[in-house]
This record gives structure tokens, C-alpha cells and sequence, in this order.
């Protein structure tokens, strides 16, 4: 399925198993290509087919899913699920992206798929748009690619795990999954700028400033957070006529 993640689903429990199958066909980004009930099982599968994510049980006979993290390739991300506390910091250690303790719920299932979902998103969206003197980006939002113009931005604002883009030519705000601080690598900073934790700016479309707020083109206000006043005030000065 395009746009999805393919991944498979890993625990010698059946129950367990039949529960990660529901949680994955109900998540709209998850594609599952197949439920193994060991860890040998699972690493045939690897090796046919192109996985991306692994929800992976910890504690299972002949094969751990520990000592099958460290078979996998470094492209293959994996999310442990074990009953077992003491687990945790050993997964850490294998660079795994998530952990979930037994029993868990849904929400804490999507919540552990949102991370993949955005770490599979920023690599994607830096290997893509990581090029000198672009003046427009792709974003995944609403499982399509949208062109946004850099010309056309008015801000970004994060909000959680997604970024809402505000520009000119489209009324309704565009939404995508991926953090601001990869978006920040890639803008020209000759024209955007970081002035909040919640907020980078188009510097062509600040209308004024007032004290320790910018006025945007759509008349929406920012205040200048600390850790980014000096660099603002920088910008200002070199701005402005002496």
C-alpha cells in the first residue's frame, strides 16, 4: 500500500498476537504483511520481503526478540512489547524506537506507531528535500504529496507530533506529520527564521514588530521566545535603516 509502513508483528502469545493484528489493521498508515508467532519465523519473512517495522515481543523460545534486533538491518525499525519491566533499558540499547509494556491499549499502540510513522517521515523528507537554493518542499498530508511553495508561507506552527502550514494561497490550513526541528534543517534560513518553540516564521511576511511580538501578514501575533531573541534582534538590526 503506498504511503504505508510495512510491518510485521512478533509474539508466541496468540492472544497477543491477535490483538497487535487488530491494532494494526485499525492504524491507517500500518500495512501488515504478516503476523509470525517466533522470532525464526519472523526473520524468514525479513528475509523475503521489504519490512520496515517490527512490533516485536521480547521473551519468546529458541530466538529472543532481542537477539533478532541485533540480526536486523539498521533500516528496520523495531517497537519491543514485553511484560517485563526490566526490559526496557536493554531495547533502548539496540536503538529500538519504542517500548511497550504488557498489557497495553490502543492509544498507547498509535502512540508508539506515531513515532515510527514521523521517524519513517523525517528521514524520508530529509533525503528528498535536502538540496541547496530550493525554493519548495513535499509534504505528506492526507496521504498525498503537497508542493509547498516557500514563497507562499506565512509561518509554521508545531503542534505535538505534526506541523501546521499557514501560506497564502490555500485558506485552509495544511497539515503533516514531522517534527519542527526537522523542518528547521532544511529551510533556507536567509528566509525563514525560528522565534518560538512552537513557531517558525516567512521573515518577508512580518507586517511589524511591537516589543517582543511579531505581527504576521495575517495579523496573527508570535511573541519572540527568549532562546531566540538575540538572533531576531540580530536580523532586525541588519533590517533596519540606520
Amino acid at each position: 500500500m503506498e504511503n504505508k509502513l510495512r510491518c510485521l508483528i512478533v509474539d508466541d502469545e496468540p492472544l497477543a498476537l491477535e490483538m497487535l493484528d487488530r491494532y494494526v489493521r485499525r492504524t491507517p498508515f500500518l500495512e501488515l504483511m504478516q503476523a509470525c508467532s517466533s522470532a525464526v519465523e519472523a526473520l524468514e519473512m525479513i528475509q523475503q520481503s521489504d519490512i520496515q517495522l517490527i512490533f516485536l515481543d521480547i521473551q519468546m523460545p529458541d530466538l529472543s526478540g532481542m537477539e533478532l534486533s541485533r540480526l536486523l538491518d539498521k533500516r528496520i525499525k523495531v517497537v519491543f512489547t514485553t511484560a517485563f519491566h526490566e526490559y526496557a533499558l536493554e531495547g533502548y540499547k539496540v536503538n529500538a524506537l519504542d517500548y511497550l509494556l504488557k498489557p497495553y491499549n490502543y492509544e498507547e499502540f498509535l502512540r508508539a506507531a506515531t513515532r515510527a510513522a514521523e521517524w519513517f517521515q523525517q528521514r524520508t523528507f530529509a533525503t528528498e528535500n535536502h538540496k541547496e537554493n530550493r525554493d519548495y518542499i513535499f509534504v505528506k498530508s492526507e496521504y498525498k504529496l503537497v508542493k509547498i511553495d516557500f514563497n507562499q508561507v506565512i509561518y509554521f506552527e508545531g503542534l505535538k507530533d505534526y506541523i501546521k502550514i499557514i501560506t497564502k494561497n490555500n485558506p485552509k490550513a495544511i497539515l503533516t506529520l514531522m517534527s519542527l526541528k526537522t523542518l528547521e534543517s532544511i529551510l533556507p534560513a536567509s528566509s525563514f527564521m525560528r522565534i518560538h518553540r512552537s513557531y517558525i516564521i516567512a521573515l518577508n511576511e512580518i507586517t511589524a514588530v511591537e516589543r517582543n511580538q511579531v505581527i504576521m501578514s495575517d495579523k496573527l501575533r508570535i511573541t519572540v521566545a527568549d532562546q531566540y531573541k538575540e538572533r531576531f534582534q540580530e536580523y532586525l538590526s541588519g533590517q533596519s535603516v540606520k
